[in-house]
This record gives C-alpha cells, structure tokens and sequence, in this order.
C-alpha cells in the first residue's frame, strides 16, 4: 500500500533543521577520518525486536540530502510488520555521508516505526467491529505531521491536523459559551463552508442538546460502556446521519468493549504519546 508522504516543500525543510541541528558546525569525528570525498561504502539497517515499518522513504531522503547519489534499498515494505533481526534496508554511499545521516535518519524511523506499531495492535484489537480508529492532536510540537503519517501507516485514520480542520466544541468551549446550544448557535453565524461540527459530550443530556441543535458529530467522552450503548442506540433513533466518536482513556485491554457499543469511531492519543521507539541499528558490510 502506498502512504502520503507530507508535501517536499515541509518534509526537506523539516529534515534540513534536524541535520543542521546534529552536524551543528561540522561531525568532528566523521570529518577527520574521511574525507569529503571518501570511499563509497555498504551499511544495512537491522531491526532489534519486532516491528510495523514507518519512515523509511523520510529517512532516504535524509542519506540523500548529504549524497545525491545514495543507492537506497528496502527490504521491507511501509506498514509490513517484519520480526526480529530482520534487515530491512540495504544503504551504498560515501562513508562521510552515512555516517553524519545515520542518527537522524535512525531516530526518525525508530520513533514513527514505535508509532506505527502500537498503532497496529490497537487497529488489530478492534478489526471484527465497524468502529475506526483515529487519532488526535496530543502529538510532540513539530513533529506532527509525521507522528499522524505514522499513524496512518499503522492502519489509523488521521483526526484534525489542525485547529482549523474542523469546528470542535470542548468542554471549555461550552462552559465559556453557557451551554451546547448557545457555541453551535454562535459558530453556525461565522463558520466557513464545508466544514463539520463536532460537539464533546459527557452526559445524555448534553448528547441530547448536541442532537437538537443538528451536530454533525457527538463524542462520547469518558462515558462507561454502559453509558455510551444508551448513548449511541439515542443518537441513531434521533438522527442516524449524526457519527458517533468514543474518547477518552481508551486502552488495548478496553478498546474492544468500546468497539461493542456501535460507535463509528474510538479516538486515542495512546498510539502516538505512549508509543516506544522500535530499535533499530545500521551496521556496515
């Protein structure tokens, strides 16, 4: 399968800063071993435990911003989950060049392939059930942009990428604004075409406020299994147009009794903020 990468424009400038940021203002060790111009060299990437593949066409492009004339090979495919010791990338290139790329590029995919992989189980746990899940905004500042592409490798479906992807009402907005009805009231004035609101609730009686007032979708924050089945068979006799979104402290041991309510779609931050990195080392021939 065949994943979006982010823009050029974002991507190359995002890893120019991490190179500049690590090189700083020369790899001592590197530069006084090998020249510029040093000999070309044979380096593999071997995956210490097992593991779902994310980044690996972001880390070449970090090998290829210092030698345009790498040679790049996957073993492993984006998203195929590979076991221990497998090599999963052949690398050729200056020795100057793979040595001063080689912590980047590792970090990058250590860190989207943890993702990925936690991500995957959770995506496992609920696959008998019609619910997706997605992600959220809970993401490391700057990194955004590739911990949801490593989410999406990982078979999630990106929520929001921003703030101004879509109107959602929390419950800070709707206890400034008085109540659901008064924040839906207040947005459906200014709000741009074609976006959708989303309204957080935490009670029937505001899952019932949110429904009157035409939500195009109600989140079911923190409510018991219980609680949200009663939720979710209301919604669908009112207005089964309206999807349904389960949040808040999902876990891999609860997700599947979630997924059993009939919501459309669980939302977990858990995949990106409790995510380990995958180990991963580059050895040479």
């Amino acid at each position: 399968m065949n994943y979006s990468l982010p823009s050029p424009l974002i991507l190359d400038s995002l890893l120019r800063d991490w190179l500049l940021e690590d090189i700083g203002r020369g790899d001592k060790t590197t530069d006084c071993i090998f020249t510029e111009e040093s000999t070309k060299s044979k380096a593999y990437w071997i995956i210490k435990e097992e593991g779902v593949m994310a980044g690996l066409p972001i880390a070449e492009k970090v090998f290829k911003l210092l030698d345009s004339e790498i040679k790049w090979q996957n073993l492993a495919l984006e998203g195929e989950k590979k076991p221990l010791g497998t090599k999963i990338v052949e690398i050729e290139g200056k020795m100057s060049a793979l040595l001063t790329g080689e912590r980047v590029a590792l970090n990058i995919v250590m860190h989207l392939s943890g993702i990925a992989t936690m991500t995957r189980k959770y995506v496992e746990a609920i696959k008998d059930y019609s619910a997706k899940l997605v992600d959220t905004r809970k993401t490391t500042p700057g990194l955004r942009i590739l911990e949801k592409y490593a989410s999406q490798v990982g078979g999630a479906i990106n929520h929001r990428m921003g703030l101004d992807d879509a109107i959602m009402i929390k419950d800070n907005h709707i206890q400034g604004a008085g109540s659901i009805a008064n924040a839906i009231t207040l947005i459906k004035k200014t709000m741009p075409y074609p976006l959708t609101i989303e309204v957080e609730t935490n009670n029937l009686d505001q899952v019932k406020e949110a429904i009157a007032h035409q939500a195009d979708i109600i989140m079911l924050d923190n409510m018991t299994v219980i609680k949200m089945t009663e939720a979710v068979k209301l919604i669908r006799e009112k207005n089964p147009l309206i999807k349904i979104e389960a949040s808040g402290n999902v876990t891999l041991s609860n997700i599947k009794d979630i997924a059993t309510t009939g919501v459309d779609y669980i939302s977990t931050s858990a995949t990106i903020t409790r995510s380990p990195w995958l180990d991963i080392s580059m050895r040479f021939h």
